[in-house]
């Protein structure tokens, strides 16, 4: 089976939780705080591996998870941080959030990566709380959670050259007959549902990648007869083969045939039918087809595009297209392959504005939302007295106590921040 989509959840490993504790040695009795940190979170890194042909495997397993970090130890012991999850994909694939529509990564190159959901930082131990005033702070950090999202695998054939035409024109036979590929083979319409790949050896030395397409209609570029499933692995091929049938009963010409292949190649996307593309009049195996040839030929070479009968079933001019296909390949420079990287990779400097956050009335609850003061939230032991009184002071310092006011907070009301549910009273915002 052949998958080329597929939607995943990842999660960047938690941060391990710092620890609050103090030097303890003979002679040493009062000893200042000695906390560790917590290790950091483990990424989940995507890497392709060129063994891969297909996103089945997503099929099976959905979910993946990083390993967290440790936690911090005495002695100013910081914990292990998490192993990275390092998950193969095949070449060609491109990750988006699925969320956002944000494109993540294109992964292309053998051996690259791109890191999707990273993880937390490991919390603060509490050696790092000491100050001239508060020379022995109980106070400590949770790890920050790990980044996660559901995103969205796409992948398209990177194929040096790709089979196109209609329906049941001959691209599997062809692709069968110059490699060592075994499609499915039959004599109906869309016997081909999946792309299939083969690989091509040149006489003299070299080979290139040949793909079959599977046969395009009209409205493909709308998604008719899962034409966007296919037309997506076009995209990548240097050139096209375009197989011509004109023994099919459907058939309203070598020309017609030609252009309505070629308007759905530019209505998906208008560079597609702008590439070299060689024309194979398949079935000369057929004295119908063979009468035909002389007046095909003539009306396509004046048009400036080269044609070479051929026939699938015995083989006949095979070698000539595939000589010419390999030609072309040597005489155009390789596509360069546009690579995102992960936005979180891009280092750009501005001025620190305030923080931003929402205060919203869900009917049960106020709750305010926000990427900082969520993670301060997730980050604070709400079981430690004084590391409370520093969320009370953040949240008050970012003006978190105000907005509330504002929205009609008032004492004995539910306030919720991220995971964290408290009860609202003016002494603690």
């Amino acid at each position: 089976m052949f998958v080329d989509k597929a939607k995943i959840y990842v999660k960047g490993g938690d941060g391990g939780n710092g620890v609050t504790s103090f030097r303890r040695e003979k002679f040493i009795p009062e000893g200042g705080p000695d906390g560790g940190d917590g290790g950091r979170g483990g990424d989940v890194v995507f890497a392709v591996d060129e063994g891969l042909r297909t996103l089945l495997d997503f099929r099976h397993q959905r979910h993946f998870k990083a390993p967290r970090g440790d936690n911090g130890q005495g002695g100013n012991r910081y914990g292990k941080s998490g192993r990275d999850l390092e998950v193969a994909v095949p070449p060609g694939t491109s990750v988006i959030d699925a969320d956002t529509g944000d494109f993540l990564a294109d992964l292309t190159a053998p051996g690259q990566r791109a890191v999707v959901a990273r993880g937390g930082r490991g919390g603060r131990g509490n050696s790092h709380f000491a100050t001239s005033t508060n020379q022995a702070p109980r106070l400590s950090e949770k790890g920050e959670p790990g980044q996660e999202r559901w995103v969205l695998l796409e992948l398209k054939l990177i194929a040096d050259v790709g089979l196109i035409g209609y329906p049941n024109v001959g691209k599997s036979t062809i692709l069968a007959r110059v490699t060592a590929a075994k499609p499915k083979i039959a004599d109906y319409p869309f016997t081909t549902l999946s792309p299939n790949l083969g690989v091509v050896a040149i006489p003299g030395g070299g080979s290139f990648v040949l793909a079959d397409i599977p046969g395009l209609i009209e409205g493909a570029h709308q998604g008719v007869g899962l034409g966007h499933e296919f037309l997506r692995h076009v995209e990548r091929t240097r050139v096209l083969i375009h197989v011509l049938d004109l023994s099919r009963p459907e058939s309203q010409g070598a020309w017609a045939d030609f252009q309505a292949v070629n308007r759905e190649l530019e209505l998906y996307d208008p560079g597609l039918s702008e590439k070299r593309q060689l024309v194979a009049i398949n079935k000369m195996d057929l004295p119908a087809v063979r009468a035909l040839l002389p007046e095909v030929a003539t009306g396509f070479e004046q048009r400036g595009i080269d044609v070479y009968p051929v026939s699938a079933a015995t083989g006949q001019g095979l070698d000539a297209i595939i000589a010419r296909a390999a030609e072309e390949l040597e005489r155009l420079a390789p596509e360069p392959v546009e690579t995102v990287e992960p936005a979180q990779k891009e280092r750009v400097f501005r001025l620190k504005s305030r923080p931003t956050f929402e205060v919203e009335n869900d009917g049960e609850a106020f709750v305010v939302s926000g990427p900082e003061v969520e993670r301060l939230a997730a980050m604070t032991d709400f079981e430690n007295d004084e590391a409370v009184r520093r969320f009370q002071r953040a949240m008050s310092r970012m003006g978190v106590d105000r907005a509330l006011k504002e929205a009609g907070a008032k004492a004995g009301d539910r306030v919720r921040v991220g995971q964290a549910e408290l009860e609202y009273s003016e002494d603690i915002f």
